[in-house]
């Protein structure tokens, strides 16, 4: 063989090599498209979190873990962003994970986070990263896509790019909160006492609950936030038995997640001033977890209310109803509500993907998938039919709440 022909050879047989290895066409784009979610896996949550990991799995099972007419494989990665020593999220673990994801080219997707602190950290990361979009199944935070009167610049410093980059399946807070507080004064309530765990969600949505209690004439005896890490709450419960001319509030709402430590508060409460007929205690989605009821007693949780955006599984349509049949099936009994949204997230990712491939464009770009979030509009989901407006949030407005009964959480009604 001529030397020069088999130097020339040799160079096009290692270049086609490479090329291969870079997945070949497609303008070198690799064949496997990589999405993660960044949620609390570790402490109480866990209850509501290893329902929206299953529920993600389970969406990517029925695409048989594949895109765009079998030509990309899709992996699915659940990260956890809690620690041990916290018993909940941590910020330094939700910022690692968001620059972990930020530097992984692969990754096309970030799915979370469940609270909406962590959001607050991730989000600029994420924006100043292709943008890679951020697809959240649980944060209610108003702020986080809404700009606020009284926080002029807040909501904008999210996303450095002046892009938006993040969106969510879930109605936020200024919904929940007012809904709420219309529904305490609903139950006969005419004094109301806060509490709050100092968090971004927790204090936003006690927030919007205490300025809409001042529109309803709902009056408000106090609101103050609590230590999560407190041994109990008895002092606190035996202030507020007093704190409505000597004797206790109608009610008590409390602002904040379960892992807050939020079944000793109601114990200490339940201690203190009685049981949940006696003196009403209302909380948002945050309590609205089996992991709440068995932290603090069947019979103490007896009568307590939550909400949650959206609709009971009974009332979901055709698509939901069937998404509650499948996991049922795989997973066994289904009682946590943001399992859904868990689905809905993933279907969402995939949506993007799909609508990508379908235009001619390269789905490993994260910028195209971003755009690709945002355009959807009348998205037939397990959710019902809803769209993204431009800041990144659901049309679907629909709250329900749910009174612990028997020792789990039945729904009770829904509310606009």
């Amino acid at each position: 063989m001529n030397k020069r022909f088999f130097v020339v050879l040799s160079v096009l047989v290692i270049a086609s090599m490479a090329l291969a290895a870079c997945g070949g066409g497609g303008g070198g784009a690799s064949s496997t498209l990589k999405i993660v979610s960044s949620l609390p896996m570790t402490g109480s949550s866990l209850t509501q979190t290893q329902t929206i990991v299953n529920a993600m799995q389970l969406r990517l099972e029925q695409v048989e873990s594949k895109a765009c007419g079998g030509k990309y494989t899709i992996e699915y990665e659940a990260w956890d962003d809690a620690s041990a020593a916290l018993g909940q999220w941590d910020p330094a673990i939700e910022t690692e994970n968001a620059n972990k994801a930020a530097a992984d080219a692969s990754i096309i997707a970030y799915l979370g986070t469940f609270n909406s602190g962590a959001a607050k950290l991730s989000i600029p990361i994420l924006n100043q990263a292709g943008p890679l979009t951020m697809i959240s199944p649980a944060n209610t935070n108003p702020g986080l896509t809404k700009a606020d009167k009284d926080l002029p610049g807040v909501t904008d410093s999210y996303y450095p790019t002046g892009s938006r980059s993040y969106s969510r399946v879930v109605a936020a807070d200024d919904i929940q909160g007012k809904v709420a507080a219309n529904f305490v004064k609903s139950l006969g309530a005419t004094t109301v006492y806060i509490l709050d765990d100092q968090q971004l969600y927790g204090k936003g949505v006690a927030d919007v609950f205490e300025a809409t209690a001042a529109e309803i004439g709902l009056t408000v005896v106090g609101h103050e936030g609590i230590d999560p890490k407190a041994a109990d709450y008895k002092a606190l419960m035996t202030k507020i038995s007093t704190s409505n001319d000597g004797g206790a509030p109608d009610a008590i709402y409390v602002g904040m997640v379960v892992d807050s430590n939020a079944s000793q508060l109601l114990k200490d409460k339940v201690a203190i001033m009685g049981d949940n007929e006696t003196v009403k205690f209302v909380g948002p989605d945050g309590i609205q977890t089996q992991a709440f009821i068995d932290g603090a007693g069947a019979d103490v949780a007896a009568g307590v209310y939550a909400s949650v955006a959206g609709v009971p599984f009974s009332e979901l349509p055709a698509a939901g109803k069937k998404f509650v049949t499948d996991y049922e099936a795989k997973y066994g009994p289904l009682t946590e509500p943001y399992s859904v949204y868990g689905y809905e997230t993933m279907s969402v990712a995939l949506r993007a993907i799909e609508d990508v491939c379908a235009a001619g464009g390269d789905p490993t770009d994260r910028a195209a998938i971003n755009s690709a979030v945002f355009a959807i509009k009348n998205f037939d989901g397990a959710l019902g039919t809803w769209s993204f407006d431009a800041n990144g949030d659901t049309s679907l407005t629909d709250m329900s709440f749910y009174q612990v009964q028997g020792g789990a959480y039945v729904a009770v009604g829904t509310f606009k």
